[in-house]
């Protein structure tokens, strides 16, 4: 099972989305049979084989084990990851698009790059996995206390400053085999999503 696992496919996504499949796939982070999830999700087990075909046709679980129960088979399934995020390529002609308004104050641009992000990385995972390498990646979370907006301006434009000079420092654009990498830096105000979640 993996950690994380991006949905590229419209139909998957689709898929993903209904709520019983998501409760489906959550109650599958542990391998279980058909017979077992309906006594937990409280529906019949003949529905919740629809809903596992149908999961399991868009990969999104997977078969663990056959056993024999008398004279049935039981199929036991486990969910191909522990989470899933739906890339904008699920979206195709109406995913975001930076460069649409790049206006690198404007939040509706973060999100478009956000979203640009995730696709792009979820090619790279996908491509990866079917190659059984890693990706070359880098990523810094952190969270930092203005006392004012003028120093978030401050703190904006030194940054920038920052990573534009590491730009140009280590970017070779003769390097032969050398690779291109993608330097995203973002700064928006922290979201509590504990309190999101209770209201």
């Amino acid at each position: 099972m993996q950690d994380v696992t991006v949905i590229e496919d419209p139909a998957a996504a689709e898929a993903s989305l209904d709520p019983m499949r998501t409760r489906l796939l959550a109650e599958l982070a542990e391998p279980l049979s058909a017979t077992m999830l309906a006594g937990r999700v409280g529906l019949a087990r003949q529905k919740v084989n629809y809903h596992l075909r149908t999961l399991e046709r868009h990969g999104l679980v997977e078969l663990v084990e056959e056993r024999r129960k008398g004279n049935v088979t039981e199929r036991v399934l486990q969910a191909t990851a522990a989470s899933y995020v739906i890339s904008p390529t699920a979206l195709a002609a109406v995913q975001p698009d930076p460069s649409r308004s790049p206006d690198k104050l404007s939040a509706r641009w973060l999100l478009a790059l956000a979203s640009k992000l995730v696709r792009d990385v979820g090619l790279l995972l996908t491509a990866s996995t079917k190659a059984r390498k890693r990706v070359a990646t880098f990523a810094i979370d952190g969270e930092v206390r203005f006392a004012s907006a003028a120093d978030r301006a401050a703190f904006a434009e030194e940054l920038g400053g920052a990573v534009s000079a590491l730009v140009a420092k280590y970017h070779d654009e003769s390097a032969a085999g050398g690779r291109t990498h993608r330097v995203v830096v973002a700064v928006h105000p922290s979201v509590d999503t504990a309190k999101n979640e209770e209201s």
